[in-house]
């Protein structure tokens, strides 16, 4: 069979560029396609491109926004099957998981398209002050311009929805920079919106290299960085990024309390998922389990049996598979490493622990220290640590002792509790008896300390896309 070839998307065309890599399947290691990368000369015309899409899209009203949004919904739904064998096959992302992927993508753009019909501002009454006697204001959001996304390898579709959707549904231009290692399902995305009318230069789509999306972040002809990445990246692209605006959607180590009110029946099979799903390369995967000391070891018992019997482990074209590979070897290697380290330093491992290429088995450690990479730092593998507290108060402190923010969960039904984590937890979401990995695309989603700044959720990268503009008018002239 022949290996499918992919180029750039530029001003919609298909640009044939001179340097390639191969895209491998983390499961078989067999080669998916071969994809060419955008440099040099070729991201000066993206930009261009781009620039001059803004043009025109800056001018579409609502509704034409609204119909490109619905028509590239309708190409997902016709493509769904290829959407979710792409999404196995570059990123070795379980079928079930695959599948979901797919269907939040449609519904991300479905409520990008909503926005775009509703992207209003609002009548300020001026005449405040006797001075003021006679004047009213109105304020809208108009677009930015020419927007820089760039998308991680974990969704390489729904998160390139999340850059995609909110540009344009709000009448900016946009340049998407997708992950190296997955870059097939935007590519195929820009193919739909292609067929969607889409007006040349609204969207180019470039595969390219880290130091070509560099150039792209420092040129001052885009207004806009919006990043979904590792905090050591994001953080260092913040510092090259002269006056853009920028949104930064970076990593966390998810922390979730366990109360003794829990229902163990409801929680355990979503923790479990929370934890190994995807085998754990997702921000929000659960990485930390602090456990009411009086259900400690019954909960423990409990959460291993339940991992043995469902966190299945293997090829991801299999339904029931939970833990697939990781993105490579060299992920898988880096985690591996952590275990062992923490295990050297006195942590017990209770399940898993051992590495084959880059697939890692699921594994729970206890017995932990917080100077320890597995517990402080973003592992992104499938490992867990599992910790028991006394008060509630010690295990949101617990919780809050990283230097990540991003989402945490909260298993109880004591409103008090409840009230307290919601206060306490300095995080940019706390999810109450579900776990912290949980996500639905419209909600503001984003971080505090490392995990970033900004919000994702349509309305909210809408927000971070647009800038508000003062029409002030005296009237009784």
């Amino acid at each position: 069979m022949k290996t499918p070839t992919y180029y750039p998307l530029i001003h919609n065309e298909w640009v044939k560029t001179y340097k390639s890599i191969k895209v491998k399947n983390p499961y078989s290691n067999d080669t998916v396609a071969k994809v060419y990368l955008a440099d040099g000369d070729f991201l000066d015309m993206a930009i261009e491109s781009a620039q001059k899409g803004f043009q025109v899209a800056q001018n579409l009203s609502g509704y034409e926004r609204y119909e490109i949004l619905t028509n590239l919904v309708r190409g997902l739904e016709k493509n769904e099957k290829d959407f979710i064998y792409t999404i196995i096959h570059e990123n070795g992302k379980p079928v079930r998981f695959a599948r979901n992927e797919v269907e939040r993508a449609k519904l991300t753009f479905i409520w990008a398209a909503e926005e775009a019909r509703r992207l209003n501002g609002e009548f300020l009454p001026l005449d405040v002050t006797p001075q003021t006697k006679g004047y009213f204001g109105i304020a809208r959001r108009f677009p930015l311009g020419v927007v820089l996304g760039i998308t991680p390898f974990n969704f390489p579709l729904n998160l390139v929805a999340h850059k995609v959707a909110p540009a344009i549904a709000s009448g900016n231009s946009i340049i998407l920079k997708p992950a190296s290692q997955t870059p097939i399902s935007a590519i195929k995305l820009g193919e739909i919106l292609l067929k969607a009318g889409m007006p040349p230069g609204m969207v180019n789509i470039l595969p390219a290299t880290g130091k070509s999306a560099e150039l792209l972040v420092k040129d001052g002809r885009i207004k806009k960085l919006s990043f979904t990445g590792s905090a050591q990246v994001g953080w260092y692209l913040k510092s090259i990024c002269g006056k853009k605006k920028i949104t930064l959607e970076l990593g966390g180590n998810a922390g979730v309390i366990i109360e003794p009110d829990i229902s163990y029946a409801e929680a355990i099979p979503r923790l479990v998922t929370g934890s190994f799903g995807f085998a754990g390369q997702t921000c929000i995967s659960i990485q930390r389990i602090y456990v009411n000391q009086a259900i400690f070891n019954d909960f423990i018992q409990k959460f291993i049996d339940e991992m043995s019997a469902n966190a299945f482990y293997g090829n991801p074209e299999h339904e029931k598979t939970m833990v697939g590979p990781m993105i490579d070897t060299d992920a898988a290697k880096r985690a591996e490493e952590w275990i062992n380290e923490a295990v050297k330093k006195g942590a017990k491992l209770i399940a898993g622990g051992k590495r084959e290429g880059n697939m890692l088995q699921p594994t729970v450690l206890t017995n932990t220290r917080q100077d320890m990479r597995a517990v402080c730092e973003e592992v992104f593998a499938p490992v867990i640590i599992v910790e028991a507290y006394k008060e509630f108060k010690d295990a949101v402190h617990m919780v809050n002792n990283s230097h990540y923010g991003l989402q945490a969960g909260v298993f109880t039904n004591d409103f008090e509790k409840i009230q307290y984590a919601y206060t306490h937890l300095d995080v940019g979401g706390v999810i109450v008896n579900d776990y912290p990995t949980f996500r639905i695309d419209p909600m503001p989603y984003g971080g505090a300390k490392d995990s970033g700044m900004g919000r994702e959720g349509l309305k909210y990268a809408i927000e971070e896309m647009t800038q508000i503009k003062l029409l002030a008018i005296k009237g009784n002239l």
